[in-house]
């Protein structure tokens, strides 16, 4: 089902194109451990999923479905590891149902079929999940807490909450301290509690080590960099986001009702359920709602809210409803027999309706705006020095020439473009509708094209009306692809 329409994907939004753009240009200039993005430092997220694209390149030399394998591969993990742990806590049965009730959920579809980092986040949380009730619940299990520990650190130098499976550690403190049943009890043990954290601190040391050594003998870009995706892109982001805000309830009143369907329909039946089996000391239930619980709590403090934050919570969520599964059915269709023949054709069909979609989804979306744009921008202008401004991460991507460009975010970039093109009157400079009278003449810009965000014009020296004076020209970024993604 995730896997559905793989070949036929393209890159749609400003998430895969800028992760395919930075992994294409890592392979490109070599600079593994210091992103950039059209030959500017990228430092939003961390590295490990711009590496695993560009290996997946290198493997199959077509970076178009290279970008959608990490995720695909989340999903096979994901799904094995909830099989495994349904069925080593409560039967096999079970370790069925919570592998197919994780497939059908809509957010597993959404999240893993793009490629984005979330997707590839849920492997490492999954390792984390399933190595940490390895040991808590069904062990102790020494190995697979340094597993889990190994997987937390990789998933921190894939995006920051990584770490997020260690708050399991919370409701588990609990329950041992309460005597609940089901946990594992593991006092006299701080030392390897502990050799966990430096596990951790190893798998971040894969990117941080070399990172902070490049630091040590770059300048002050690298300093920058490291200031900004140490601290701005963590702690600075979840507690004071500039972008997504959204108010508390974000995820329980827009999120959840949606995203994570069949399972909401569950929730008359499964609430009163599992707060029966807290009230018998149940220390698997408590272990993992709590921790979903807490991840959802995490994710809500913060101002800054996106639908996909919370699926990190989806597979414990999964893996405490199937096993009320059963009971649930029978409760509905104890009187009605042929019930559970139209409970099991809705299912097939419902599962099978995902599939279908994966064909039929990229056949109707057709190509990215941005690759037929560029495409005509290359031959209306003979595939001379291109500026881009206002730009987003597909007119990087798909370009086919070479292509300047004054900093992302950049908000003057409009004026050094009539400066830099009074520099280079045989070059021409790409400008969104809405901006470009500031500073050119429209009667004598051709509109080449839109996209979802904006009306695109191309505009030469003559269309420069003087009216855009800087005292002086910011840093210029200079970038071509040596090989085109999408070449003519």
């Amino acid at each position: 089902m995730v896997g559905a329409g793989l070949g036929w994907r393209q890159p749609m939004n400003v998430d895969e194109e800028r992760f395919l753009g930075v992994a294409l240009e890592m392979l490109q200039n070599g600079s593994w451990f210091i992103p950039h993005r059209a030959g500017e430092i990228y430092a939003d997220k961390p590295p490990l999923f711009m590496w695993t694209v560009a290996l997946f390149v290198q493997l199959t030399h077509l970076p178009k479905v290279a970008l959608y394998l990490p995720a695909l591969m989340a999903s096979a993990v994901t799904t094995a590891c909830l099989y495994d742990l349904g069925r080593r806590l409560w039967g096999r049965r079970i370790g069925v149902i919570a592998a197919l009730l994780f497939l059908a959920t809509y957010q597993t579809y959404s999240i893993l079929r793009t490629g984005q980092i979330d997707g590839f986040l849920a492997l490492w949380t999954i390792l984390g999940i399933y190595g940490l009730c390895r040991h808590l619940l069904l062990g102790p299990a020494w190995r697979w807490y340094y597993v889990a520990c190994a997987a937390m650190g990789l998933g921190i130098i894939s995006k920051g909450v990584g770490f997020l499976p260690a708050l399991m550690l919370l409701p588990y403190a609990y329950a041992v301290r309460k005597g609940w049943k089901g946990v594992v009890p593991m006092p006299g043990k701080a030392g390897a509690w502990w050799l966990g954290l430096l596990v951790a601190l190893a798998a971040i040391a894969l990117w941080l080590g070399p990172l902070l050594l490049i630091v040590g003998q770059g300048g002050a870009d690298s300093l920058a960099y490291i200031q900004e995706i140490l601290f701005k892109q963590t702690a600075g982001r979840y507690a004071n986001a500039w972008e997504h805000r959204e108010p508390f309830w974000y995820f329980f009143v827009h999120v959840i009702p949606k995203y994570w369907l069949p399972l909401v329909f569950m929730l008359p039946w499964l609430v009163p359920a599992w707060r029966k089996q807290l009230r018998k000391h149940d220390g698997r239930v408590l272990v993992l709602l709590g921790w979903v619980l807490l991840v959802l709590l995490f994710f809500s403090l913060s101002s800054g809210k996106r639908k996909l934050y919370i699926f990190p919570a989806l597979p414990a969520l999964v893996l405490i409803a199937a096993p009320l599964v059963p009971w649930m059915l029978r409760r509905w269709f104890r009187q009605r027999p042929k019930g559970r023949w139209v409970f099991t054709a809705l299912t097939v069909f419902w599962l099978c309706a995902w599939f279908a979609r994966g064909f039929i989804e990229p056949h109707k979306e057709g190509l990215n705006p941005h690759e037929t744009l560029m495409r005509d921008v290359a031959q209306l202008t003979g595939g001379a020095e291109l500026a881009l401004v206002g730009w987003r991460e597909g007119h990087w991507l798909f370009a086919r020439q070479p292509v300047v460009h004054f900093g992302f975010y950049n908000r003057h970039s409009l004026e050094h473009s009539a400066q830099w093109l009074r520099s280079h009157p045989q070059a021409f400079v790409l400008v969104p509708g809405k901006e470009m009278a500031r500073c050119y003449d429209p009667q004598k810009a051709r509109r080449v094209g839109g996209t979802s965000r904006a009306e695109w014009f191309l505009v030469g020296a003559e269309a420069d009306n003087h009216h855009c004076q800087v005292a002086e020209l910011d840093k210029v970024y200079a970038f071509v692809w040596e090989r085109p993604l999408s070449p003519p």
